[in-house]
């Protein structure tokens, strides 16, 4: 089973003993040795005690898709261990603490067991219990590096950045990586068949999660106001964002800050925060996950129906009700394409990754803003809070934002009249003032019925004709959203189309399928409502393949949205076991 830069491994701890920062470490190290690797952290919503995991794949070809095999599995935490033998490939190694004897039910004969003695060493080597145990997570970290031959000198080098200014950490994290490297290298064959070499893959990579690329995103689209309710996957958006702004958002001579920030009562309480800074002219935000959108429900259609912009950034994660904070899942497409009571329909944009995630976020403000309505920026837990390896980010520096049709006071003065619902120009947009430009820019901005003058009214033909007119100018965002990614291939009468997170799966999926002979035409949607591009291509198969991660097929519902498709066959593909999608 000899493998080199193409195998998987898995670490098996409990949450709280501070295995994150090993984790990080090998991962790390092993990007900087220039070898394409992704990782995924599993995690329990409690703060200590539970099981964790954390899965890292290494792939030459640049593969990021989620394995359901592992290599390689270190298993630290016995009230996991009879289900981490069983995940194992055959031909696999387990390593495990053997200051405690493993149970020799759990052992497989097709599975080689490696002791370290993690716990003596450390007890042996440090003092105190938190340190004794924080080392032990950095000495496996050590013996992977001498089994999977991990260049040691960039381990060293990454602690150094890390701890550079209390170099007693630099010296105990050294000292503790240095254990685990010679016990495995005086006891074991190093380095292991899987194993690593050295590439030139990664120079123009960076490792990023989206949340905080989401966060970059929103400060280069000139967002200054941030309202939210903390909730899991989503809160390091915002916790990103303040850090940004605190660095970034200050006057130089007075050191001011040039942002605001607010932490809210609740969901509901945010969103209505981010509708006010909106209305009166600032670029504003919220992050939060499904609950948070129920929540938010009655305030989203007040930004629909008064037409205010706002942007919602949705890091999915598993429903119904509290569900399961930290398991991702596309669960809320349905949700935030139909937010509110009443007939409402709302522009979404939908990044695979975190380098989307960062020009989505840009894009979602000028969607707002260009047709004053909410949008949602719909992520999930794997792409939010899992670190990623994708391009370097880039920017351009003539980007100006598009904040749409907003009368400036000299307009105000020369205008005859101001209606504020009024669509001048035929294409469902109207014009709208910012409050204190101008006297004449005043206007009622009213949840309630009102015609295209902005006046009260409860007549049926005046309240159909703002409900249309608001219809067309959503339907109008299909040629403004990011628009799909499409791979045809000659002569394939079959179509695959998916969303979001489930592109890495799906292309790994087709270039299987292509080496055995099976050709499909591929489609990722990006962006809500959809346009005749998507229809053509579903009607263009005699077979769809539809790929997402929910139990109620929301994104083939979407694509049936007013019945505009005709689907001649489709076979939904739908996982939704709370974890990123697997290649299989």
């Amino acid at each position: 089973m000899s493998r080199v830069n193409d195998f998987a491994f898995k670490i098996a701890t409990a949450n709280g003993t501070g295995s994150a920062s090993a984790n990080g470490l090998i991962m790390q190290a092993i990007f900087r040795m220039g070898i394409p690797v992704t990782g995924k952290n599993v995690f329990p919503s409690n703060i200590q005690g539970l099981p964790t995991w954390y899965e890292i794949r290494v792939n030459k070809d640049g593969y990021t898709a989620r394995t359901p095999h592992f290599d390689l599995m270190v298993t630290l935490n016995p009230a996991t261990y009879q289900k981490d033998v069983t995940e194992v490939r055959p031909g696999g190694w387990l390593i495990y603490d053997s200051t405690w004897p493993f149970d020799k039910r759990l052992h497989r004969q097709d599975v080689t067991y490696l002791g370290i003695p993690l716990a003596q060493m450390c007890n042996d080597a440090f003092k105190g219990v938190r340190e004794r145990i924080l080392m032990k997570n950095i000495a496996y970290a050590g013996a992977l590096a001498a089994l999977l031959n991990i260049d040691t000198e960039i381990i060293r080098a990454l602690l150094k950045e890390k701890y550079g200014r209390k170099p007693a950490l630099v010296d105990s994290n050294q000292k503790a990586v240095d254990l685990g490297y010679e016990f495995a290298k005086a006891n074991f064959d190093c380095p292991l068949p899987i194993r690593l070499e050295a590439m030139d893959k990664t120079k123009d990579a960076i490792l990023i999660d989206g949340n905080t690329a989401a966060a970059l995103g929103c400060l280069y689209a000139g967002a200054t106001v941030g309202a939210w309710y903390p909730i899991t996957p989503a809160t390091s958006l915002m916790e990103a964002f303040k850090g940004f702004c605190q660095k970034y958002r200050k006057e130089p001579e007075t050191n001011r800050n040039r942002y605001a920030i607010l932490q809210a009562e609740d969901e509901l309480a945010a969103i209505g925060m981010v509708i006010g800074a909106s209305w009166a002219g600032a670029r504003s935000f919220t992050p939060t996950a499904g609950p948070g959108i129920s929540l938010m429900s009655e305030f989203i259609g007040l930004g629909y129906y008064a037409e205010v912009p706002a942007v919602l950034f949705d890091v999915q994660r598993t429903g119904p009700s509290t569900g399961m904070p930290t398991r991702t899942q596309q669960g809320d497409l349905m949700l935030c394409a139909y937010a509110s009571h009443g007939d409402t329909r709302h522009i979404c944009v939908y990044p695979s990754d975190p380098k989307e995630a960062f020009e989505f976020a840009v894009k979602a403000f000028d969607l707002a803003e260009r047709f004053q309505t909410p949008v949602f920026v719909l992520s999930d837990l794997d792409i939010g809070m899992n670190d990623w390896m994708v391009p370097k980010l880039t920017w351009d520096d003539t980007y100006r934002p598009d904040r749409g049709k907003v009368l400036t006071a000299e307009e105000l003065e020369q205008a005859k009249s101001f209606y504020r619902y009024l669509d001048v120009d035929g294409d469902g947009i109207p014009y709208r003032s910012l409050p204190g430009i101008h006297p004449k820019g005043a206007y009622f901005a009213r949840g309630s019925g009102h015609n295209k003058f902005g006046g009260y009214t409860e007549d049926g033909e005046e309240y159909q004709e703002v409900m249309e007119r608001l219809d067309r100018k959503i339907q109008r965002a299909a040629k403004f959203v990011p628009q799909p990614i499409v791979k045809t291939v000659p002569g394939a009468k079959m179509g695959l189309l998916t969303i979001g997170g489930c592109h890495a799966a799906c292309v790994e999926a087709l270039d299987l399928l292509a080496k055995d002979g099976v050709s499909l035409d591929y489609m990722r949607v990006r962006g809500f409502p959809f346009g005749d591009d998507v229809r053509a291509f579903l009607e263009s198969h005699d077979v769809n393949f539809i790929v997402e991660q929910n139990r109620d097929g929301q994104l083939r519902n979407l694509l049936l949205d007013r019945k505009s498709t005709r689907l001649n066959s489709s076979h939904g593909y739908i996982s939704y076991a709370v974890f990123c999608l697997k290649k299989k």
